[in-house]
C-alpha cells in the first residue's frame, strides 16, 4: 500500500474572484464570474458561487467540506437555478446516430438541489457516502440542428426527479487530491422513485476502477475502466400520445415531414428511456472528450480510459495576483485515449465503439482547486473543456 506523500487534510486557504470563458460540450459556451474560498477561517470548508451568460444563463453556490465531525464526517451543499439552457437530442439512443442527426431542446426554469454526507476512515482510505439529488425542468421548445423552431411547448408539465445514492470509494494511492501511485475503486448505486404512476422505476449501478502507474520520480500512467448500468423494476409510460401530452408536444401538428420526424424522435427517446432506463451516459467534460454532452445515451455504459500526466513542476509556490491567491504545487500536461460504448441491450454493449484522444494541462494547488483544459479529437471533430477537477472522477 503507497504510503500517503503528505497529509490528506489540508488548510491552506485561498480565494478566486474571476471572469472565465467556459467551455462544456454538447451545452454551450460563454462568460461565468466566479467566486471560490477555500478552507475559511482555518477551517477545511470550501465555498464557491456562479453567475453564467451566453448560452446558458443563471447561477449556482455551494459549500463543500464541512466538518461536522474533523477528518471524519463531511457534509457537502450546492444548489443551482439556470433561467435557460439549450440541450442537444440525438435521434436515437446507442451508437448508430449520426453527427448531424440531433434536435436541440431549449429548457427553462431548470433547479438543482444536492446534499452529500461522507464517512470517512483510516486515513481517508475508505468511504461511504449517500447523497440526494433533486432535480426539475421545463421544456420550451424544439428546434432543428441549425437553430430553426420546429415547435413551441404548450403549457408542458415541469419535469423533475429526486436521486438518491449510497457508494463507497477504497483508495490505495499515494494522495487523495492528487494521485500518483496505487488504486482507487467506487462502487455506488442510484435511484431515482418514480414521480408518478407512469414514471419507470430502476436503479443504477456502478463501477468506476483507476490504477496510477508512476512514470520516473513524479509523472503518473493511469488506466480507467467504467461500468453503469439500468435496472428495471417497472417500466414506464409507452403511449406515444400520453407522453405528447406530458411533454406539451402536439408532433401530428407539423405539416413538414422532416421537422415532424424530428418532433417523434423527442417522444421516441422518451419511450426508449421509460422501457429501459438509462445509465450514464457518454460525451462531455469527463468521458469521450471529443464529443457533446450526453452524445451516447443508453441502459448500459461501458467506458475505458488511459491518460499520461506528465508533472511539469513539483513545487509549493504561493501566488497573490489581487483576485486570486492560493499555493501552487504542480503544472501538468496530460496525453488521453479513450474508448466507450453503450446500448439497452445489455448484449449489443460494445458491438460500436467509439474513440477520443486529446491532450490538456492542469494547474494543481494546496488548497485543492484542480483546474483543467483539455483538447480532444475524434471521428466527429474537436471539442473544447475548461472546468475545475479532474477527469474520470465519480464526482
Amino acid at each position: 500500500m503507497p504510503e500517503r506523500r503528505r497529509p490528506q487534510f489540508q488548510k491552506e486557504s485561498g480565494y478566486y474572484i474571476i471572469p472565465t470563458p467556459y467551455s462544456l460540450p454538447g451545452i454551450g459556451q460563454g462568460l461565468a464570474l466566479g467566486a471560490v474560498v477555500t478552507n475559511i477561517y482555518d477551517t477545511y470548508t470550501d465555498a464557491y458561487g456562479f453567475a453564467l451568460t451566453v448560452d446558458l444563463a443563471g447561477f449556482g453556490g455551494a459549500v463543500a467540506d464541512i466538518h461536522l465531525i474533523p477528518e471524519t464526517l463531511i457534509l457537502d451543499l450546492n444548489a443551482e437555478n439556470l433561467n435557460r439552457a439549450r440541450v442537444t437530442n440525438y435521434s436515437q439512443r446507442g451508437m448508430k446516430s449520426e453527427k448531424d442527426d440531433f434536435t436541440l431542446l431549449d429548457l427553462s426554469d431548470i433547479n438543482f438541489l444536492g446534499t452529500r454526507l461522507t464517512s470517512i476512515f483510516f486515513d481517508r482510505r475508505f468511504e461511504i457516502y449517500g447523497s440526494s439529488y433533486s432535480s426539475s425542468s421545463r421544456l420550451e421548445r424544439i428546434r432543428d440542428n441549425s437553430g430553426k423552431t420546429i415547435l413551441e411547448a404548450a403549457n408542458p408539465e415541469a419535469g423533475s426527479s429526486q436521486t438518491y445514492v449510497l457508494g463507497t470509494r477504497i483508495d490505495i494511492t499515494d494522495d487523495y487530491t492528487d494521485p500518483r501511485k496505487g488504486l482507487r475503486l467506487d462502487i455506488s448505486g442510484w435511484w431515482s422513485p418514480p414521480r408518478r404512476v407512469k414514471a419507470p422505476d430502476y436503479y443504477i449501478m456502478e463501477y468506476n476502477a483507476t490504477a496510477y502507474i508512476p512514470i520516473g520520480e513524479r509523472s503518473t500512467w493511469l488506466l480507467n475502466y467504467f461500468r453503469s448500468a439500468a435496472n428495471i423494476i417497472r417500466k414506464g409510460e409507452t403511449d406515444r400520445t400520453m407522453i405528447e401530452q406530458e411533454e406539451g408536444l402536439n408532433c401530428s401538428s407539423i405539416a413538414d415531414p422532416k421537422q415532424k420526424r424530428f418532433c417523434q424522435q423527442v417522444i421516441d427517446n422518451v419511450i426508449a428511456a421509460n422501457t429501459y432506463g438509462t445509465s450514464t451516459t457518454l460525451g462531455g467534460r469527463s468521458r469521450l472528450r471529443s464529443y457533446p454532452q450526453d452524445r451516447y445515451s443508453g441502459a448500459h455504459t461501458v467506458f475505458y480510459g488511459t491518460e499520461l500526466r506528465w508533472n511539469l513542476t513539483e513545487e509549493f509556490t504561493p501566488f497573490n495576483i489581487y483576485i486570486m491567491k492560493d499555493i501552487r504545487t504542480a503544472l501538468q500536461a496530460a496525453f488521453f485515449y479513450e474508448i466507450g460504448s453503450v446500448a439497452d441491450i445489455q448484449s449489443e454493449l460494445g458491438n460500436i465503439m467509439k474513440s477520443s484522444y486529446g491532450a490538456g494541462f492542469r494547474m494543481v494547488t494546496a488548497s485543492g482547486v484542480i483546474f483543467r483544459a483539455d483538447v480532444a479529437a475524434g471521428n466527429e471533430g474537436t471539442e473544447i473543456t475548461i472546468i475545475i477537477g479532474y477527469t474520470w472522477e465519480s464526482f
